[in-house]
């Protein structure tokens, strides 16, 4: 410690449950909106990071980046260097079915990708890889104290976001049985299952590519609170 990417000199910083957006400024809000007694522990290529506490549990939120190469190394670091116990990715996803709307809150079961990423570390060649029961359990039950509805199933890990074939979701749906796509959970998972730790994702709908409903920067930045809600109640009891 430090590693490359993250400036923490004091694994003591670092809760043992970590909550990952995409986005670093969803990061700081999560620990403005819900947090107390903040210390922001990382401010390296502007990747924010922060701890404080939730209900007196102790929690870290820190960003990702966009795509697998970008939460592979957070994620992995966290893990292999901070002692990270549990990971749980809080994103944005599109709609790959019309059952979906926009602010929808899906809990994923496994991740489906053509990604190399888990093939390349060496860990293996499987397409689809499983999140932590667990924690997803651990999540319905938050779900269901709180009253938020939620959806559990199969999410597409995309590397391309400009696809030049054009839309591939019909395909992803009704061949992989994939009912949303993001970037980012199937290299989460690689780290988890390579390192022996706990990882999950909780994804809200920002966009449907059904119906080409969608949401605007803002909107995914600062509405997106039920699924962080249900997040830092597994990380409460983590």
């Amino acid at each position: 410690m430090p590693t490359p990417h993250i400036s923490i000199t004091d694994k003591e910083l670092v809760a043992k449950t970590v909550l990952m957006p995409g986005d670093p400024l969803r990061a700081k809000m999560i620990a403005e909106t819900f947090l107390e007694d903040v210390v922001q522990i990382n401010t390296v290529r502007n990747m924010f990071g922060y701890t404080g506490t939730y209900k007196g549990k102790k929690v870290t939120v820190m960003g990702s980046g966009m795509g697998m190469p970008s939460i592979g190394i957070y994620s992995y670091e966290l893990f292999k260097f901070y002692d990270v116990e549990n990971i749980i990715r809080v994103g944005s996803c599109g709609a790959y079915t019309k059952d979906l709307n926009l602010y929808d809150v899906i809990l994923v079961d496994d991740a489906y990708s053509e990604s190399s990423y888990a093939k390349t570390m060496g860990l293996t060649s499987a397409k689809t890889l499983k999140a932590n029961r667990t924690l997803n359990n651990r999540a319905l039950k938050a779900a269901e104290r709180l009253n938020i509805p939620v959806t559990t199933g199969r999410i597409h890990s995309s590397d391309v976001f400009y696809n030049l074939k054009g839309s591939v979701h019909e395909e992803r749906f009704e061949k992989n049985g994939c009912i949303a796509v993001e970037m980012e959970s199937f290299a989460l998972f690689a780290n988890a299952k390579a390192l022996g730790k706990k990882a999950t994702c909780l994804l809200t709908v920002s966009d449907s590519l059904v119906t080409h409903e969608a949401t605007t920067a803002e909107e995914r930045q600062n509405s997106f609170s039920r699924m962080m809600e249900i997040a830092l109640e597994v990380a409460r009891k983590s």
